[in-house]
Order: structure tokens, then sequence, then C-alpha cells
């Protein structure tokens, strides 16, 4: 994890950048493209969207413009799309593919999940993401907000494994027997709302260990993130925060201040339950 272009590599030998821009809640319009360009422009490599965000074409002409302006092409950069849960089964999550694809104006998707484990349904929808895998359109199928028991009852019939799995991660929040679960699998675990939605920037603690390291306490966390080998997306609209979010590769965090951070947890969530939710 040297800089921004650092990668791991899933179980099927694709890398995937180790830190991206999520777009989660930023709508249409000039302050996305801005957003998403300024994240290419400064040396990100992974974007991160969703059907559901509303926002994929927005995110399209980011890339295409500021892969232009960059000198890039379309296999630097990582993007990743999810299925949301009214259009999962399996042939209605063919066609919310074909959807996504088109509105981001893209040939392929470089990670494609399911975006929560609807009852019933994740099953069809994954192997709809398995044929489109097959098929060549994606390069790396996963699932987002699967706990242990969602991925155990996937892995039986799934021919296969996810490799990645997108959750709610942060210091409050560690799922310590998720990730070890995922590792054990091979399933890279990714965080959504790093940063508890900002709930944790003003946290003594970690504004302590912050202060230890001359890095603000948003880095703190993400170099957490890092290095426990959790990719991250934080998400901003704001090009200085953008810039300030990546500066994490000239640091690091000592064991005890990765226990300190580690004791933080109170298994609470911002989001969504998992195992109840009726969206």
């Amino acid at each position: 994890m040297q800089n921004l272009q650092s990668t791991t590599t899933l179980h099927n030998g694709v890398k995937m950048p180790w830190f991206g821009l999520g777009v989660f809640k930023v709508e249409e319009g000039p302050e996305l493209v801005h957003a998403v360009k300024a994240a290419i422009k400064h040396g990100y490599r992974s974007i991160d969207t969703a059907a559901i965000y509303g926002n994929e074409e927005g995110v399209g002409q980011a890339i295409r413009e500021g892969l232009a302006d960059a000198g890039l092409s379309r296999e630097d950069l990582f993007v990743t799309s999810k299925v949301w849960n009214a259009d999962q089964g399996y042939e209605t999550t063919l066609t919310a593919f074909e959807t996504s694809l088109e509105k981001l104006g893209l040939d392929y998707l470089d990670l494609y999940l399911i975006h929560w484990p609807v009852e019933g349904k994740y099953k069809e929808t994954w192997r709809a993401l398995e044929a489109l895998y097959k098929a060549g359109r994606i390069r790396a199928i996963g699932v987002s907000n699967f706990q242990i028991h969602h991925l155990q009852d996937l892995l039986k019939e799934a021919e296969i494994k996810p490799m990645i799995n997108q959750v709610e991660y942060h210091p409050r929040l560690t799922q310590v027997e998720l990730q070890t679960f995922c590792k054990e699998q091979g399933i890279q675990l990714e965080a959504w709302s790093p940063l508890m939605q900002g709930q944790l920037l003003d946290h003594p603690e970690l504004q302590e260990i912050a202060g230890q390291h001359g890095k603000s306490i948003a880095q703190v966390i993400l170099r957490w993130d890092l290095q426990h080998g959790v990719v991250t997306i934080p998400k901003s609209i704001k090009e200085h925060r953008i810039i300030e979010n990546a500066a994490i590769f000239d640091f690091e965090l000592t064991a005890e201040d990765m226990e300190r951070i580690d004791a933080l947890n109170q298994n609470h969530r911002v989001g969504p339950d998992p195992d109840n939710f009726d969206f």
C-alpha cells in the first residue's frame, strides 16, 4: 500500500485499488461531475456507485471527461455499481445491469455487487451475476451488506465465490467475526461509510492519535481500514477533502494505535441492519 494506485488482488486475480471514491447520496449535476473528475485528477483509480444512487449518468460523464483530461484509458479505472433490491431476480438483474452500463456509458464493469441480501431473491440474482461474469461483461462480482449466514447460504449453491463483500465498517462497527470469515473464504472486505457519516470526526481518543501523527481523524480512520486489509471508499464532494482523504500513504499506525481504535467498537450501525430491512 504505497499510494493511491496500490491494489489488492481478488481471488480471481483481478487487481482492485485499496482506496476509492464513493458517491452515495451525491445527486446528478455539476457537483458530482466535478468531484469524480477531481478524484481522477488527484490519482484515484476506483469509483463506486450504484443504481439506487441515481447518479450513474453523471458518474459516466465524469469518468469520460476525467480520463481524457488525465490522458488515461478506461482500463486504468476500476468502476463499481450495484443491482438494487427491486431489480433482484435472474432476468430483472440482467436487465438492471444493461441499464447501469448504458447510463454509465461503459462496455463493461470492473465490479458489480448485490446491494442487499433480499431474502428469497439473492440466489437468483447471484446466478445472473455469475452469467454476466462468465460472459466477460464484469471483471469481478460480489455482494454488499451480507452477514456470515447470508454468505454461507449463498456459497452452498454458488458456482463462483463472491470476490468482495462491501459492508458498513468503521471504528464503532469493526465486524471482526465477519472479517475473519471473509478472510478464510478469500472474500475481500470493503468498507462503506468508513467515517461513520462524520460522527467520529470529533472523537477525543481519535483526535489524540491523529495529533501524534500530525494527521486528521479522517486520515487516521482510513489508514486503520487499510492496515486491517479492508478496501475503503470514503465519500466526498469537496476537492480539498478528496485530496486530504487520500493523504494516508506517508504514515503508519502503531500496533497500540490499532488496538486503541479497535477498542472503540460498540457494534453500532449508522445504516440499516442487513438482517432487518424493508426496502
